[in-house]
This record gives C-alpha cells, structure tokens and sequence, in this order.
C-alpha cells in the first residue's frame, strides 16, 4: 500500500484486533466502500494489505492542522482515542459505534460519554446507550453476496447431491450462537427426511472445544457424522461459496449484537430461521424471507426448521424474496452513505 499522504485523511478507523471479528469483518467491508466519498483509513493489526490504512503511530503524529474523525468501534479503541485527543493533544473528533443489546459497564458508560457522537447498529443497541445516537442498520456488498453462478456445479463440487437440502450455519462454535439447539432439532429431524444435510463452519476456540466435542459425539451416537458436518475455521471465499450453496440458513442464537449472517444468506438466494435476538426480528420478514422463534425455544425451532425442510417450493420463494428484499434495503452502500454523513456532520 502506497503512502497515503496526510491532507487525503479525514477519518481514521482503528482495529485493534488480530483475529478476525466481526468487528473487524465490518471494518474491511465498509472502508473500500467509503473510500469512495472520503478520505479514511486503518489503522491496527491483522489488516488485509489491499486496504487503506496507516501505522498506528502514524495515526498517533497526524498534523494539527484540522479535525479528523477517530471511528471506534471497541472499549479499546475508545479509551485510544481519548489518549490521542487529550494526552498528545491530536485533533481528533471522538465517534463510536455500538452493536451491543445490553447494560454497558461502568468502563464503558465513562467512554461513551466522552465521545462526540454516537452510531448504534439498531433501535435496540441504542436504547441502551444513555444519549443521543444515530441507528445504521448494517448492510452487506452485493458484488460479493450473490446467488452462484452455477449453483448446481458448485453443490456438487462440495460434495452435495442434487436433491439434498443443506441448512447452513457459520460463525463461531459457542453456546451462545444455539449451536447446541440446532444440532439436537438436526438429531430429531433427519431421521425422517434423508434429503436433510446440515454444515457448520466457525473457530472453535480452547475454551469451547468440551462443548463442541460434545456435540460431535451426540451426532456419532446417532449416525449421522457424514450428513452434519462440522468444517472448521474456512476462508472467507469458501464462506460465501458455502453461503451460495445452501438451501436454508440457521442462526438460533442465545443473544447477539447485531448478526450479519441473515443479511450474508439472503444476499445469496437463501432464507433464514432465526432467534428474536439482535436486529433479526429487523433483518427478517417472518414468513416471507424466513422464520423467527422465541429466544431458546428448542421446541419452535424444530417445528419451523421442519416446515422449510418439507416444503421445498416455500422455501425457494423465500430464498428470492430474501434476495430481493437485501438488495433493496440492505445495501452496504447504503450503511457507507449514512456513515459517511456522520463523518461530514463531525467534520464540518
């Protein structure tokens, strides 16, 4: 990445995270889109090359000479900015962005209040904020979340038949995504409808590894290792193949900030069956783009999962209705603009 010369800088976004998030998911997908109304940049660890960013010290020895924004999106990144702005005395206007559904700590509270202005990713994370915030729902790049070319090639290149219907769920394997409520409703289910496949993709972390093997051994006690799979930690790019190639999306979580997935399988044809936590019951129309079910309801997720599994053209249709619904609400130029407009409005 070429030198980014100081005058093109007016918004600096940290990540000051190495293992990929979803904070820092959200960070690589929006600046390239942004860059195109502003001038922004990174700045932290684990950054793809391709994107624009600077040193964190760079960061730390901008020139005084006008206001740029600091866009912080963690406790970490908040109290940086605060040190920044009055220890080294830079002039950086403080801006954060919360996707948290919870009471903040004290920590937290403190920071908040020290910034200038304030993003929630839905109605709800703003309601726990104590002040004034503007909500930008998330969206999500249609150039690269799209139906497959040739869906039926690249089914059977990942080793599914024509007639299987494969429900998909990616992202961290933890109790807290309901992994362990949708591997049971998969035990009771697939005895009776053999068309039935469902993957998991996601890190498991040391600290999840007893639940995760749990899990397994359940679905090996039942027989049914080679129609649920557990893939491991992919490559983006085979997260999004595996995303086009699915029939039905699960996201049965115990709570989440904001969760991208729904938005990431609509985006590709796909409808989704999710808990009403985070912005779902916002993402989702119940019934027409896929279902939602009460918060641990393992009894209300089975059943639906059972409806979408036995109809297969309600499912279709939802998968188009899903498609068609992202792309005219749900955009991520749309996110881009609305952030930009933050950024002017601190800038002005």
């Amino acid at each position: 990445m070429p030198d980014i010369p100081a005058d093109r800088i007016d918004v600096v976004a940290p990540n000051l995270k190495r293992r990929l998030s979803g904070v820092t998911a959200t960070v690589v997908r929006l600046i390239p889109v942004q860059a195109r109304a502003i001038g922004i940049v990174a700045t932290g660890p684990g950054l793809p090359p391709e994107l624009p960013h600077i040193p964190l010290a760079r960061a730390a020895t901008l020139p005084r000479d006008r206001w740029r924004v600091w866009h912080a999106r963690r406790n970490t990144e908040m109290a940086l900015g605060l040190i920044l702005r009055h220890v080294l005395r830079r002039r950086y206007r403080l801006l954060f962005t919360s996707a948290a559904q919870r009471r903040h700590t004290g920590f937290t509270r403190w920071l908040i209040r020290r910034q200038d202005a304030l993003i929630a990713t839905s109605p709800q994370a703003a309601s726990y904020l104590e002040r004034p915030a503007t909500v930008i729902l998330h969206g999500v790049d249609l150039s690269v979340f799209h139906p497959a070319a040739d869906r039926a090639a690249l089914r059977a290149e990942l080793g599914f038949a024509p007639d299987d219907i494969v429900i998909g769920c990616f992202g961290r394997i933890r109790a807290q995504k309901g992994i362990d409520l949708l591997v049971q409703a998969a035990l009771d289910l697939f005895p009776s409808r053999p068309r039935a496949r469902l993957i998991l993709s996601g890190r498991i972390t040391a600290d999840n590894q007893a639940f995760a093997d749990d899990l397994q051994a359940r679905i090996a006690a039942a027989g049914l290792t080679d129609r649920i799979r557990f893939l491991g930690e992919v490559p983006w790019a085979q997260v999004v193949r595996n995303y086009q190639a699915i029939d039905l999306f699960a996201a049965p979580a115990r709570w989440e900030g904001f969760g991208l997935t729904p938005l990431e399988a609509a985006a590709c044809g796909v409808p989704t069956v999710a808990a009403r936590v985070g912005a779902y019951e916002t993402l989702i129309r119940d019934g027409e783009t896929g279902s939602l079910v009460a918060r641990e309801d393992a009894e209300a997720l089975t059943a639906t999962l059972a409806r979408w599994l036995d109809d297969d053209a309600a499912r279709r249709a939802a998968g188009q209705a899903a498609r068609a619904h992202v792309q005219a609400n749900h955009a991520i130029e749309g996110e881009a603009r609305a952030i930009t407009q933050v950024y002017r409005g601190l800038l002005g």
